[in-house]
């Protein structure tokens, strides 16, 4: 969830699932197809890991947000957007929405810190798959092994520090929507 950027936020629950899944689908379909060279072996990974991949992203989002489903497409992006940047959505009619996309956020960023370890043992066995294809195998199995090492380096390197930025700027974004909303209600009241 918190990879989905705000345009696919647009579409409904199925062209979120399609639009996530198709990306990861795609991604290790061209992994498989430059490691073993075989197009069938490909289209299997696309087509099994887009629909896997797709219906749990739709799924996750579903759970962790659900006030999405009470907003049209315009107003899910303009929320994720805002909040993403850590800015004021600009329609005091959406700061309930900032304040709850951005509580999903800081559920879904604690799932996945309880998984880092995970990440890192994939990372451990990618590196002796690589040292192993560096030795053993083609030259197509040795650049997919260590794109794939790669890949997990970022992701424990960069992404945390990517992750705790978008933390940072969704809570300003939230602070600020309860702000407008706080006095949105003493104007009402007074």
């Amino acid at each position: 969830m918190i990879l989905v950027p705000g345009w696919l936020w647009q579409r409904g629950p199925v062209g979120r699932g399609v639009g996530a899944g198709l990306g990861v689908g795609v991604f290790s379909a061209a992994f498989v197809l430059v490691e073993a060279g075989s197009w069938p072996g490909a289209a299997v990974v696309l087509v099994v890991l887009s629909l896997f991949y797709g219906i749990r992203v739709a799924r996750r989002m579903r759970r962790l947000w659900p006030e999405a489903a009470h907003l049209n497409g315009a107003d899910r992006a303009a929320v994720v957007r805002a909040t993403r940047r850590g800015q004021d959505a600009g329609d005091p009619r959406l700061a309930p929405s900032v304040a709850a996309y951005a509580g999903a956020l800081r559920r879904a960023a604690e799932e996945d810190r309880l998984r880092r370890w995970i990440v890192v043992l994939v990372t451990v066995l990618a590196v002796g798959l690589a040292v192993y294809d560096t030795l053993r195998s083609s030259t197509g199995e040795t650049v997919a092994s260590w794109l794939v090492v790669v890949l997990f380096a970022a992701d424990l390197m960069w992404w945390p520090r990517r992750r705790a930025r978008l933390l940072d700027r969704a809570g300003r974004a939230e602070a600020s929507a309860r702000r407008g909303t706080d006095a949105g209600r003493a104007a009402d009241g007074s």
